[in-house]
């Protein structure tokens, strides 16, 4: 099974993979700004996210099977990487594991260490919505704000939301596998890893994703790193700060 995918411009293959509960959408101005820069860009749907395939079969293997596979499918010789969050874990398991397909590197705001489950009361939060009731955009977005007080998470959640028939919302994402298997997100890379390839590792300076700590970590795996922090943003940093996050991709990539 493919993924789905946005593919803009021509050029060097750029492959953007989108963090937990994301979507490719989500990258759709920076695409096209990559895309005028001379990539041609292919902005994917994970498995169980966007318009992708749903799977019970959900970690960071088998997902970057799928980009693997996607690669061979489409002939992408060579090819930019760029992950943010859980795409970032993607990426760097599959330049670490396949580093042939993979010329440069760039991870958004985490590093190849463990996290522990924090996603909880985002769950809770989409779990409390109950489709059969069928509720508005209006009603989803009253229940998910009693869990989350943040407007921009909100709405980086709600716009998973589509009508599934003429009458009735659902999410894209494949809520119930999360449910499951939430624990596999935090998971590390294997220590011995790496990837002598350049990569940028890029963090937000309100983030606590990546701290000066973890730096021994990065270099340990990815020795020719590169780790800069973009300003006034956090871990949403290329939507937070988009023109940072742009010129850092940008004079990294040339």
């Amino acid at each position: 099974m493919t993924l789905h995918s946005r593919i803009e411009g021509e050029g060097i293959p750029m492959i953007i993979l989108h963090g937990f509960l994301g979507m490719s959408d989500n990258w759709k101005s920076l695409a096209t700004q990559f895309a005028s820069a001379g990539f041609q860009v292919h902005a994917l749907d994970l498995r169980n996210h966007g318009k992708s395939f749903h799977s019970e079969e959900f970690n960071y293997e088998v997902m970057v099977e799928d980009v693997k596979n996607y690669i061979q499918a489409h002939q992408l010789i060579k090819s930019v990487v760029l992950g943010h969050s859980m795409g970032g874990k993607v990426a760097m398991l599959l330049a670490t594991t396949y580093p042939d397909l993979v010329s440069k590197l760039i991870i958004a705001d985490i590093g190849p260490k463990y996290y522990a489950p924090h996603h909880q009361t985002i769950l809770e939060g989409l779990n409390a919505v109950d489709f059969s009731k069928n509720p508005s955009r209006g009603d989803v977005e009253q229940i998910v704000s009693t869990f989350i007080s943040d407007f921009g998470t909100r709405q980086f959640l709600l716009k998973n939301l589509y009508w599934k028939t003429p009458e009735q919302l659902a999410f894209r994402f494949n809520l119930q596998v999360f449910n499951d298997k939430i624990e596999i997100i935090g998971t590390a890379l294997p220590f011995e890893n790496k990837f002598e390839g350049p990569t940028l590792f890029l963090r937000g300076s309100k983030s606590d994703y990546i701290l000066d700590a973890d730096f021994e970590t990065i270099y340990h795996h990815f020795p020719n790193a590169i780790i800069d922090t973009i300003f006034n943003a956090g871990h949403w940093l290329h939507a937070e700060n988009p023109i940072d996050f742009e010129i850092n991709v940008m004079r990294f990539l040339k």
